[in-house]
């Protein structure tokens, strides 16, 4: 028994220990994306339903003995492609949809062994119950759930600050190679059955070729049958298990992009809700004592509506609001706890009735591999028709109606009627955050890398009308109506801004000579005003939308005086691949919402920036971030190249058209530091003590949280 417990617990920590290792280190090849992390989820859940499907086969259709044999012989292949590291010949190519190349590398990085880690759940408790008959076998993934919500917990405070990607990989690999063999004993061991003998004890073990456990109702020297009566699920039973899953991962990954998409794709915020969503399974599935229908189905409704509600929260007369800011975010400390809670309870709610209509132990196979298309079903929902289907993320709306629609259906009593209003009010809720999506729009769409929207402020009559371009909730960009005024340089980037600032300074000192630009990240291509005849302004994107946008409804690009380039595709892997640029400025800008791409940000990208600029040039960082406090991870950039980081904070007027803003100068050219010091008092940043570089190895974000 403690062969079969100990497989179980392992190759769960495993297997959901390797999600956040190999997600991260695939995230700076697909540009830091949030929805990195939702592809890999489909893939997991992919793999966990091939797993189970695979389990199901061997258990129904394969002796004892040959289930043993042929899991063996997949175990030790799997061991072949250790350790697990992604290849550099998988790196995007091109700005083209990254979905497929991600499952790709993901299957030829991590494929066999994922999927071997999938199959010990269902494998090793068919197995349990046909050699321990009577056993509580239920409890077994109840405890799986636990080692998997354990190592979601040891990753973001434990492993990811402490080791570097290789030692995660290399860790990782070795612990695999101990579950293949603790897996190959349980596997044979599994092979015998120890049937209750007369007396009460356990008799000698069967034949090695005794039917599996759910092939026949017999048994051998006298034991008792397993599960004989048990009837087959009908299609009704199987529906409601695979329905209830899917709601369930549709709510995960649903509030996961709703949670991450504003602050960072980081393995905290993966974790987090991938670690309620399991605690709930682990409630569920150790007894049926956690599970209160009339506590939990009535507030499942109440914190799905509150959720709808935060959804098209508005806020009036806030003076303090940043204008770069929607006015319908909800303040992250009070928007994460309401996910978090909201994602618990409604899990809670969902797993809570799929464990009351488990079958009996005989039909545990079918019942997971339900479970598990449940789950895959909701992943391939969010992770790949909804970005394709749907032109903003409305599948989390729609996930928290159909749960308060279920609370309606599962309420009994004078609960029903407090339900049904509840759904009365959470469709009220969703016309109002449809008028909102939708409220002055221009244009809205959506693809991998997320939402974008183009709004109008006001009719192009008025001369202080914007358009302004959003990803999420954040303004990338903006540009007046009035031809008289569509040439200024609007929100992050005026002339009293540190990319601003570094920009004239440097064309003062050389008056005559044409300027190289460089700028990570297009938004709606506002710097481009500062171009000039004979200047040159090589602007990197990753989203192939905000370019189309940025020239179809936008005229900074086409009116500016420069020769404009705009090469696709992640900066970081264009970069690297160019020759030298020879760049009087690179100013990076590439912040998604206040989600930062890590991997801009080490101390190999400064080399990389570093190969392309002039000596005499300079290197701008925009760092303005409602969360993340990144001035000392700027400032090791600096050190790495032996130049000096020059912090300028611009606080223009409320009435101007202009952002705050804080940029991080990187140069070696004492004449701009002198400018920058004298017209912006500008201040060197101090070095921070005690903290470890960033490196394309390594990162921690918990220790620059504001």
């Amino acid at each position: 028994m403690i062969l079969f417990a100990s497989t179980i617990t392992l190759s769960a920590f495993l297997l959901f220990l390797v999600q956040p290792i190999i997600a991260k280190q695939i995230l700076p090849w697909f540009g830091g994306s949030a929805a990195v992390w939702t592809t890999c989820m489909v893939f997991f859940q992919l793999t966990l339903l091939a797993g189970y499907f695979y389990s199901d086969l061997l258990i129904r259709h394969a002796s004892p003995r040959r289930q043993a044999i042929v899991h063996t012989v997949l175990l030790l292949v799997s061991l072949a492609l250790l350790p697990i590291a992604p290849s550099e010949a998988l790196k995007p190519v091109d700005a083209s949809d990254p979905v497929g190349r991600i499952l790709l590398l993901l299957a030829l990085t991590i494929g066999l062994p994922y999927l071997m880690l999938s199959t010990t759940g269902p494998l090793v408790q068919a197995w349990f119950s046909r050699r321990y008959q009577g056993g509580q076998v239920y409890r077994l993934y109840a405890l799986s759930n636990v080692a998997s919500m354990l190592a979601l917990v040891a990753y973001p405070p434990l492993i990811e600050p402490n080791a570097t990607g290789r030692l995660q990989s290399w860790g990782w690999s070795a612990a695999y190679a101990l579950f293949a063999l603790m897996a190959i004993g349980s596997a044979w061991a599994g092979a015998r059955r120890l049937p209750v003998a007369a007396g009460g004890g356990q008799a000698p073990d069967t034949p090695d070729d005794a039917p599996a456990a759910g092939q026949t109702g017999a048994s051998t020297s006298g034991a008792t049958p397993i599960d004989t009566d048990a009837a087959a699920p009908g299609w009704r039973a199987q529906a409601a298990w695979l329905g209830l899953s899917a709601l369930g991962s549709v709510l995960l990954l649903a509030i996961t992009t709703h949670i991450t998409q504003n602050v960072a794709s980081i393995p905290f915020l993966w974790v987090l809700p991938l670690a309620l969503y399991l605690i709930t399974f682990i409630m569920c599935f150790d007894g049926d004592g956690w599970y209160k229908r009339r506590l939990v189905v009535p507030l499942a409704g109440l914190l799905a509506l509150l959720m709808l509600l935060a959804l098209s929260w508005r806020p009036r007369l806030d003076p303090l609001w940043p204008p770069a800011i929607e006015r319908s975010l909800l303040p992250l400390s009070q928007a994460v706890p309401l996910f978090a809670l909201g994602l618990f309870v409604c899990c809670l709610f969902c797993h809570g009735e799929l464990v009351a209509r488990k079958p009996a132990p005989r039909h545990l196979t079918r019942f997971y591999l339900m479970v598990s298309l449940g789950g895959a079903v909701g992943g391939l929902l969010v992770g790949l028709a909804a970005p394709v289907a749907l032109s903003w993320y409305w599948e989390l709306p729609a996930a928290l109606v159909l749960v308060t629609l279920l609370a309606v259906l599962m309420a009994r009593g004078p609960m029903r009627l407090v339900a049904a209003a509840a759904l009365c009010a959470a469709v009220v809720a969703v016309h109002d955050y449809a008028g909102y999506v939708r409220e002055d729009g221009v244009a809205i769409a959506r693809n991998f890398y997320g939402t974008l929207r183009v709004k109008a402020t006001a009719p192009d009559s008025d001369p202080n009308a914007v358009w302004r371009l959003l990803h999420g909730v954040i303004t990338h960009g903006e540009q007046y109506r009035d031809p008289k005024r569509r040439t200024m340089t609007t929100t992050y980037y005026g002339e009293s801004s540190g990319v601003g600032r570094s920009i004239l300074a440097l064309r003062a000192a050389e008056p005559n000579r044409g300027q190289k630009v460089g700028l990570i990240g297009l938004g709606v291509g506002t710097l481009a005003t500062y171009g000039r005849a004979g200047d040159e302004y090589r602007i990197y994107e990753l989203n192939p939308l905000v370019l189309d946008w940025a020239r179809r409804h936008f005229s900074y690009l086409p009116d500016s005086k420069a020769k404009i380039e705009t090469p696709l595709g992640d900066a970081r892997l264009v970069l690297e691949k160019e020759s030298p640029q020879g760049l009087d400025l690179l100013a990076v800008d590439a912040f998604s919402s206040d989600s930062i791409p890590v991997h801009l940000l080490t101390r190999e990208a400064a080399q990389v920036y570093r190969r392309h600029v002039r000596d005499d040039g300079a290197i701008a960082i925009h760092i303005s971030n409602r969360y993340l406090d990144l001035k000392g991870v700027v400032r090791q950039m600096a050190d790495a190249l032996g130049w000096k980081a020059m912090l300028v904070l611009d606080d223009p007027p409320e009435s101007s058209h202009l952002y705050r803003t804080d940029w991080v100068v990187i140069t070696a050219n004492e004449r701009l530091i002198r400018t920058l010091r004298e017209q912006a008092d500008a201040q060197e940043l101090p070095a921070p003590a005690g903290r470890r570089p960033w490196t394309d190895d390594y990162n921690n974000l918990f220790e620059v949280l504001k």
